[in-house]
């Protein structure tokens, strides 16, 4: 066991939505990086390809395919090409995800409503069902749904991606619950604040940045790289018992 790379991905492929920018591209990079071959999806062709090509350059295997999870014919249609191009799917990452809304949570309108729930709800519920029914065909495989610490306690004026986030901690679960015998593992990952664009509302407002500061025991925000670790871990052999975990990487954020 000890002369055997844990984390050696070679012939796996893997899926990760949300990954032209951010954390999504950081996992994808880095699945390369172990030997991956990575479907790099997000809504826009163009910054799915920058970074797949980014990554052959670097050595690594990657192709680009547009999916946003918000619609569901879409999401029909990247299982379907993995089907017909690869024939099975290894690891699944579901990172894509909305926050179209930051104010007080009974001001939400319906639109901003519907979008964050399309999104996070039922679009990762969906790409869970249908990675789940791929890889079962093929022996197993690895899910992992990136939730948010705001899934635990919710972010101030941050209420239906809070409540979204949430439903993905249970759906992890519930997945994990129903799938283990087939060899299918599903867990999350929770991140604190991280320097994305995504993010931006937060950590470029001082204030609201000074505040967080307050709560996170390290006193810094995360960099989009310090998730992918974690990813790494969860859909390698290193967690091949590991299954319904959700994993803070918070900077100590929901220990406080």
């Amino acid at each position: 066991m000890s002369n055997v790379n844990l984390f050696d991905l070679t012939g796996k492929v893997a899926l990760v939505t949300g990954a032209s920018r951010g954390i999504g591209e950081s996992i994808a990079r880095t699945l390369a990086h172990y030997g991956a071959h990575v479907i790099v999806s997000s809504r826009k062709i163009d910054g799915c390809e920058a970074v797949a090509s980014s990554i052959r350059a670097d050595g690594g295997s990657a192709e680009a395919f547009a999916c946003h999870i918000g619609e569901m014919d879409q999401i029909e249609a990247v299982w379907e090409h993995i089907a017909k191009e690869h024939g099975k799917l290894d690891i699944l990452v579901n990172n894509a995800a909305a926050n179209p809304y930051f104010g007080p949570v009974e001001d939400t309108d319906l639109g901003a409503f519907h979008k964050t729930v399309d999104v996070n709800i039922r679009g990762y519920f969906f790409m869970c069902a249908r990675g789940a029914q791929l890889m079962k065909k093929n022996g197993g495989g690895s899910i992992v749904n990136v939730a948010s610490v705001n899934g635990v306690n919710p972010g101030h004026f941050q209420g239906i991606y809070s409540v979204t986030k949430a439903a993905v901690i249970s759906m992890t679960k519930s997945f994990a619950m129903e799938l283990g015998q087939q060899n299918v593992r599903v867990n999350a990952l929770l991140p604190g604040l991280t320097d994305t664009k995504f993010a931006s509302a937060l950590t470029t407002n001082e204030a609201i940045k000074k505040q967080a500061m307050a709560h996170i025991p390290m006193k810094r925000v995360a960099d989009p790289d310090e998730m992918a670790g974690t990813v790494l871990y969860l859909v390698s052999n290193a967690s091949s018992y590991t299954t319904g975990a959700c994993i803070n990487a918070d900077g100590g954020y929901l220990t406080v």
